[in-house]
């Protein structure tokens, strides 16, 4: 149960504008069905960062727009159902906040028509859930399992963008439907990269083995933050993205035996561990494994039919799962559990939500003339097409037997088996509540009987978005073939699975005692990581401030010796320069030699400012006065700051050992001699006079000023100055607040 601050609450008028407002967007997205179910797309842009090809762009074709209607559809439906089922909380008005936010960013990620605005909604998204999930903060599982969803899906998500990164470069364009109206990347140099990231992203979203672990765990949720994320929108962005990308990432071996493994070994999986929970509603999150492995199968291929299975299956779990999580939560708050071990008989005091269980749990099952029919027997058909068919068509046809079972268990068992023993007496949930799975299992069954109402908006997807010739077609009867077998086995194995689900239990228990566990192993994992993390700390956060400089300056020379060996540019010293210059440079060079006095902070700050003197005279000879004017002015008052901060420094005392000087000098010794090699390397080309132009031709012009650096540093380059002088406004300060300390320290 979720825990009650003592907080004003937010209301429930807010649950109902949230359904207002996303039933608005329903309306809206509605007025381009016809369009999209044309061929057309709509499209809309701004410019964000046009320089680096970057715009905020959105997209409404057949593929986004299913998804759209989704999720602001159901999102309408959860709004009302979350302010029935928790609308008197005191924390109301936030929840509905991050449940708004949460669908704004789903929308967002469907619709995106840029690869980095679609990123941006993907990472919200990871955001938003974590905040749902977390919602009850007072319950240390839940800020767990929160923050394990997170890192999952950050971490996929990091992939994902080095992933667009490269598809941006290997298309040329970020722009979605550029990259899609191209040839494809198969044939990229890239293509491997950019698969291996896509699909890290894709599946740790979608959670697909190994990483399906984290879904389970977001049962921490409220039960309607559940029943969105599980049907419409978080765990689906996943499969929209290999959906989006198929036409110009599928269709390699790559693709598709990567795909059919994770799915197929996903949907089984999780159909086999469904059906060990007596727990419903985690029982529906197993059961939402196993649609999401079943979609990622079914992309796998590019036949019309395994696309049309992908899509009608998306579909249909989407309308099925969210009222059967909705109708769980109903029979949780009626009768205080949702262990089905305590629930049944349900059917006389809940006939509402028993109905709508029926409904939902019947197109779960694949029953006729449901759309869960018409889905499974896409899924028959589809997989035929794919590779090894035989395995493929074997592993479809288990999991649809465990789910007909895992219908029985979530549907029929609380509403029709033997009366139960719930900790309070059931009651029937409130209109809010019921409307919600009442619709979903209502639309199941129109959509089942008229089948044709969703022919235009699959097939636009399936021909539109995944570039297929056609579509398969949605029929509730297509005669007697081999799907129409398969269902009838599928029925009877079901049966048999439900009747045995005791002593299955136990046998499945059995054999994960034999299996490594991955939920305890991401704790150990973090465990490991916080160690590393704390050894690291010490090791580097020392507190000695020449340990971080030696780490910094060693860094340094190893980056530039580095680029020097694996560059080779021609060195070309300019030996022939005039006597003066001469002159200059052993002078620079003997106020070096003066700053390498150890014992002498005098006489550091004396050469230190020989050798800015000396920089000074260079721009004084090559023409350049005013800035020798500054370079003089601020060495002559950094040697007076530094003097009068000298008086209030102890001495020094060495702590060095022999073997740590020259460690010291030898790496100051490389620094000094890539930094001289870099400085030869670069002035041994023609100088690249064109941002100096520009700054000659532009500073009278555009700034009104005749001096150049002085233009350039007031105008063209404000805010780095503006910036720098914060930094030694902020130096200052602290050196002011250092010297004071000690100054009040000597006095006491």
């Amino acid at each position: 149960m979720i825990s009650k601050e003592a907080e004003p609450s937010g209301g429930r008028i807010w649950g109902y504008a949230a359904a207002l407002a996303a039933l608005v967007m329903v309306a809206i997205l509605a007025m381009w069905i016809p369009e999209v179910q044309g061929g057309g797309q709509v499209h809309l842009t701004w410019n964000w960062a046009p320089s680096l090809g970057i715009s905020l762009g959105f997209l409404v074709d057949g593929l986004s727009l299913i998804f759209a209607l989704l999720i602001t559809g159901i999102g309408a439906l959860i709004f009302l159902y979350a302010t029935g089922y928790m609308g008197d909380h005191p924390q109301f008005g936030r929840f509905i906040l991050f449940l708004f936010a949460f669908m704004l960013s789903m929308l967002g990620l469907v619709l995106a028509r840029d690869l980095i605005t679609l990123f941006v909604f993907w990472e919200l998204t990871s955001v938003t859930s974590y905040l749902l999930i977390g919602f009850d903060h007072q319950n240390p599982q839940a800020r767990r399992n929160a923050l394990q969803a997170m890192l999952v899906t950050a971490a996929g998500g990091l992939a994902l963008l080095a992933g667009f990164v490269l598809m941006g470069t290997a298309a040329g364009s970020y722009d979605l439907a550029q990259i899609l109206a191209g040839p494809g990347l198969q044939d990229s140099g890239l293509y491997g990269g950019i698969l291996v990231l896509v699909l890290l992203g894709a599946f740790t979203k979608s959670a697909q083995f190994p990483f399906h672990f984290w879904l389970p765990n977001a049962m921490a949720a409220p039960t309607p933050v559940s029943a969105y994320l599980h049907s419409a929108t978080m765990v689906k962005a996943g499969v929209y993205l290999l959906a989006r990308l198929h036409p110009v990432l599928g269709g390699t071996g790559a693709w598709a035996a990567t795909l059919t493994a994770a799915g197929l070994v996903t949907a089984v999986m999780a159909s086999v561990l469904a059906l060990r929970q007596t727990d419903l509603k985690t029982a529906l999150a197993y059961t939402t494994l196993m649609a999401l492995g079943t979609i990622t199968l079914f992309l796998a291929g590019g036949s019309p039919y395994a696309l049309t299975a992908a899509i009608s299956f998306l579909v249909v779990h989407s309308l099925y799962k969210a009222a059967l999580f909705m109708v769980v939560g109903a029979i949780d708050h009626g009768t205080g559990t949702r262990d089905v071990v305590l629930l049944g008989g349900l059917g006389h005091a809940m006939p509402l939500t028993a109905l709508a269980a029926a409904l939902a749990g019947a197109s779960m099952a694949g029953l006729p003339p449901m759309i869960g029919w018409i889905g499974k027997e896409l899924l028959y058909a589809g997989s035929a097409t794919l590779a090894p068919s035989a395995l493929v068509t074997l592993g479809v046809l288990v999991a649809n037997a465990l789910m007909f079972a895992v219908a029985g268990i979530v549907a029929l068992r609380p509403f029709w088996g033997a009366p139960g023993d719930p900790p309070h007496a059931p009651h029937e949930a409130c209109w809010q509540m019921l409307a919600g799975p009442l619709v979903l299992g209502g639309l199941g069954l129109i959509f089942g009987l008229g089948a044709g109402l969703l022919q235009p908006m699959i097939g636009a997807a399936v021909t539109g978005s995944l570039g297929q010739p056609r579509a398969a077609g949605l029929h509730l009867w297509a005669g007697v073939n081999l799907p129409l077998l398969l269902s009838a086995a599928t029925f009877a194995l079901g049966v048999v699975l439900y009747l045995r689900r005791q002593s299955l239990r136990g046998s499945i228990a059995a054999l994960l005692e034999r299996l490594p566990r991955f939920d305890p192993g991401w704790d150990r994992f973090l465990d490991h990581f916080r160690a590393f993390c704390t050894w690291q700390a010490r090791l580097i956060q020392n507190g000695r401030l020449t340990h971080y400089l030696a780490a910094s300056f060693a860094i340094l020379a190893l980056s530039l010796g580095l680029t020097l060996i694996l560059r080779r540019p021609v060195l070309l010293p300019g030996l022939a320069a005039p006597l003066p210059v001469w002159v200059i440079a052993g002078f620079v060079t003997a106020g070096a030699i003066l700053a390498l006095n150890p014992h002498s902070r005098i006489s550091n700050i004396a050469g230190i400012g020989t050798v800015g003197i000396g920089v000074a005279l260079i721009f004084i000879y090559f023409g350049a006065p005013d800035v020798a004017t500054t370079q003089l002015m601020v060495e002559t008052l950094s040697a007076v700051l530094f003097g009068i901060a000298m008086l209030r420094l102890p001495g020094i005392v060495e702590r060095r050992t022999k073997s740590q000087q020259w460690r010291h000098a030898a790496l100051a010794g490389a620094v000094g001699l890539c930094m001289t090699l870099i400085v030869l390397a670069v002035t041994s080309h023609p100088l690249d006079r064109h941002i100096t132009l520009y700054f000659e031709e532009s500073s009278y012009l555009l700034a009104h000023g005749l001096n150049i650096v002085n233009v350039i540093l007031v105008d063209f380059r404000a805010f780095d100055t503006f910036g720098e002088l914060t930094v030694v406004l902020l130096a200052s300060i602290g050196a002011y607040a250092v010297l004071k300390r000690r100054s009040a320290r000597v006095r006491r």
